[in-house]
């Protein structure tokens, strides 16, 4: 009998400590402007460098459409979902993909002016951005980082 007064006074205790916490005011946090200016972080290692890059240039595309960033990610999961978002919000397909590479070409600037990117390896990076098709290009930055 005591085992099930001490669980219970365990759960009220828990109960009570989370409620004292905030628990019952849980609010999802907001999705961030794109279009607000986010400092670029020191990161350490292509994955990370990369990862900046692909948020960055998402942020660009997004605050170009008036979009969140969330939105901008699933508008670019596959050819079906980017066609679709591009119905929707009444552009071509060649304004999206031309989106896409400015967003891309303007982070690859924001992490060399940063000093994460080295101009050389910049300067590819542009090249690919500039000349691979949207569809592998997309592929691309999926494998590099998870997108």
């Amino acid at each position: 009998m005591r085992a099930i007064a001490y669980s219970i006074a365990a759960g009220l205790v828990l109960v009570g400590l989370y409620l004292a916490l905030g628990g019952a005011s849980y609010a999802p946090a907001k999705v961030a402007d794109p279009c607000a200016p986010r400092s670029w972080r020191n990161p350490h290692g292509f994955e990370a460098v990369a990862e900046q890059i692909v948020l960055s240039a998402l942020d660009g595309a997004a605050c170009r459409l008036h979009v969140s960033r969330e939105d901008m990610v699933l508008a670019l999961a596959n050819r079906d979902s980017r066609e679709q978002f591009a119905r929707e919000h009444d552009i071509s397909n060649a304004e999206l993909e031309s989106l896409v590479r400015t967003g891309l070409k303007r982070s690859i600037d924001d992490a060399e002016n940063a000093g994460a990117l080295n101009p050389t390896l910049a300067g590819i990076l542009r090249g690919v951005v500039g000349n691979l098709p949207v569809d592998e290009l997309l592929n691309l930055l999926q494998q590099l980082r998870g997108f």
